[in-house]
């Protein structure tokens, strides 16, 4: 997954990348798309968005991601006991 530092990687443009991969269900249980764990008012306001509003994306985009991770290690370590 990307760090907050990866999207400091701008675009050829000087903008900050989208964090979509084109894997794109969104989780009714957490409201977040599969792939780039955006909310889907994230991903329609996404081209209105300034840079810091990008930026604070990616940032909640890192949170979920280690929430996503602990969710699946917690629920993989009760199936394995």
């Amino acid at each position: 997954m990307t760090s907050s530092n990866d999207y400091a990687d701008r675009n050829h443009d000087g903008s900050v990348p989208s964090p979509c991969i084109s894997v794109c269900r969104m989780d009714a249980s957490t409201g977040w798309c599969e792939g780039c764990l955006r909310t889907i008012d994230e991903i329609a306001g996404w081209s209105t968005f300034d840079d810091d509003a990008k930026r604070a994306v990616w940032d909640a985009i890192e949170a979920r991601h280690a929430q996503h991770m602990a969710r699946h290690l917690t629920s993989n370590t009760k199936e394995n006991q």
